[in-house]
Parts: structure tokens; C-alpha cells; sequence
């Protein structure tokens, strides 16, 4: 899934910031693709981009409406269509990561067709995957893990491939998600492949490469999470990493969504990921661990990433607070 670049992030009638957080991640990470936004009165955010209307952007050189939005249920609002219409005629295709598809409308199947248009429903991959092979490839990959969902892995995957870039590495951030789609303009959302092919569908996604060449791999879900360990499996062996990321919330009191169970320890994650990845890559080690400390001040912060380290042996930050630097030290100086 490829799509054509900059940007008009729709917020449509986005009833608060959160409602908005595909728009802001993509305007965050990569906000040399963003022309503009584009907001539906009502709207009660904004990310400080341009305003536009459709003909601007068109005018601009705007080549997607991305859905920046999300409502209740993922659906396609009706107040939205008349927008993705009237973008559709005016030469912008659209790309949506919500639960409805575009590609069951049938006003805008007909619209794209009748102005030789793409509807990118991100979170559905259209592709067809080999089985894995399993094969040792050339090049150098890292995955992010979790002790549980939504722990910030995309973070802390974008987070490294920008240090290694500001230090003139070869790098590619590989999404998997639908946001880390939009963001990165292409990947495959793998919750939505088929069990059998999610590891080779990773490695259709980071293929082999120059050997100084780095593939910063989104990863999904946890090993530990009793709804999503199978495609967290199927990225581990897929992605075939040299190097393992830890992402961690401390303070989260249970594996999101799963009341009755607890998030796992910090060590049993390593060890559980590590045996696992080690079944593709003897020689996969960490490298470090990404912790979400949004919930915590300074202090309470700093504290928590120090007995981290010292309890794991390796450095432990966070990417938001204070970047990944000790982690790219690390990832180096095996090079």
C-alpha cells in the first residue's frame, strides 16, 4: 500500500483533540508532508496547520485526503462524503484507517472510478502474502515489543529512525498499523492478515537489504496480551530483528482491555521475546527499552527509567521526554 504525497488532513467535525490523534500523529512525525488541514464546522480541534478548502489544496499540490478523524464505531460520517467527493473531482485521492470502509461506499467507488481515483482503506491490507521462509536476509532490522498494547511502539520505532537518519544512517521506519501507514505513506496493517501469512507478509514489508541498512519495525500488540500474542508472534519471526526495543507504561494496571490480567515483569518480557526471536536470529539481542512516561512527572519519571535500567542492564528512556540516543549508541556499536 503506497500512498501519493502531501497531505490534506481532513478533522471533519472532530468533537475534541483525541478524536484527531491520526492527524496529529502524522502532523507530529512528518509534518513536511502536511499542506493543510481541513475542518468541517463544528470542529473543535486543530493542529495549527493552514486551513484549507479543497480547490486550495488541489491548487497547492495536494495529492491525498487523509482521514485524520476518528468517531465513535469508525464510521464514515455523512457530512464527510460531499468532502471526499468533491476531492475525488478535484484530483486528490482519499486514504482512511477507520473500521468502515471507503470501498463500500458505493458513491465513492463510483466517484474514483469515474475520476481515476484510489481509495486507500489502510487497515485492510489488499495484498496477497507468501508464507513465511524463515531464511536468514541481509540487512539490519529492530523491532519494538511490549509488555502490552498501546504502549508506544510506533513512537519509539519513528523515534529511532529519525536519530539514525540526523546521523547519516541508512533507515526506514516499516508500519504495520494504520496510523504508522499514514505516517510513513505505505506498510501493511498486519492485524488484518490472515494468521498464516502475518510473518511473511513482515517479510514482504522489510525485505533484504544493505547490510548497513536499518528497518525500524512497528510492532504490535504483546506476547503476554491473551487477544493479540498471535500477531505479535507472527511479527517477531517475520521481522527476523537483529535488535529487540522493550516498550513499556509503567504504572498501567492491567494488559489493556483484559481486567483479570496483570501486565507481565519487565524480565519475563525479555526473556519470552527474546527465546522467541531467537528461533529466526540466534544472535537478536536488546538493545534497550522505551518507556511511556506520560503519566508521571519529572522526577517520578526519572526515577523509574533509572531502577529500570539498573534492574534490566540496558538503557532505558523515553523517546518523547528525552529521545533514544543511548539505545542508537548501543544498536551502533555492533555495526
Amino acid at each position: 500500500m503506497h500512498l501519493s504525497q502531501p497531505y490534506l488532513l481532513f478533522l471533519g467535525d472532530a468533537a475534541d483533540d483525541l478524536a484527531a490523534k491520526t492527524a496529529r500523529g502524522i502532523h507530529h512525525w512528518r509534518p513536511d508532508i502536511c499542506l493543510g488541514q481541513l475542518r468541517l464546522e463544528g470542529c473543535k480541534t486543530t493542529l495549527g496547520l493552514r486551513d484549507m478548502t479543497v480547490a486550495e489544496a488541489a491548487a497547492r499540490g495536494a495529492a491525498t485526503l487523509v482521514v485524520g478523524v476518528a468517531n465513535r464505531g469508525g464510521i464514515i460520517g455523512e457530512s464527510w462524503r460531499a468532502v471526499f467527493l468533491e476531492a475525488m473531482a478535484a484530483g486528490l485521492d482519499i486514504a482512511a484507517g477507520l473500521h468502515q470502509r471507503l470501498n463500500d461506499i458505493p458513491e465513492l467507488v463510483a466517484a474514483a472510478q469515474e475520476h481515476g481515483r484510489k481509495l486507500y482503506d489502510v487497515r485492510h491490507p489488499t495484498e496477497t502474502f507468501p508464507v513465511a521462509h524463515g531464511v536468514p536476509r541481509a540487512g539490519k532490522r529492530v523491532l519494538a515489543v511490549g509488555t502490552d498494547c498501546s504502549v508506544g511502539k510506533m513512537y519509539a520505532m519513528l523515534a529511532m529512525e529519525r536519530a539514525l537518519k540526523a546521523r547519516g544512517c541508512k533507515a526506514d521506519f516499516r508500519a504495520t498499523g494504520q496510523t504508522g501507514i499514514l505516517i510513513a505513506g505505505e506498510g501493511v496493517s498486519v492485524d488484518a492478515v490472515v494468521a498464516d501469512f502475518i510473518s511473511g507478509a513482515t517479510e514482504t514489508l522489510c525485505p533484504a537489504h544493505d547490510e548497513d541498512h536499518y528497518d525500524l519495525v512497528e510492532g504490535q500488540g504483546s506476547l503476554f496480551h491473551a487477544s493479540y500474542a498471535g500477531v505479535s508472534l507472527g511479527l517477531l519471526h517475520g521481522a527476523q530483528p537483529h535488535a529487540l526495543v522493550l516498550c513499556h507504561e509503567p504504572g498501567r494496571p492491567h494488559m489493556r482491555g483484559l481486567p483479570g490480567f496483570p501486565l507481565p515483569s519487565l524480565e519475563d518480557c525479555v526473556d519470552l521475546n527474546l527465546r522467541c526471536a531467537r528461533l529466526v536470529n540466534p544472535k537478536a539481542r536488546f538493545i534497550g527499552a522505551c518507556f511511556n512516561t506520560s503519566s508521571l512527572d519529572d522526577d517520578a519519571a526519572r526515577r523509574v527509567m533509572h531502577e529500570a535500567a539498573e534492574q534490566l542492564g540496558m538503557p532505558v528512556v523515553d523517546p518523547v521526554r528525552g529521545g533514544v540516543e543511548p539505545l542508537v549508541d548501543r544498536l551502533l556499536s555492533d555495526a
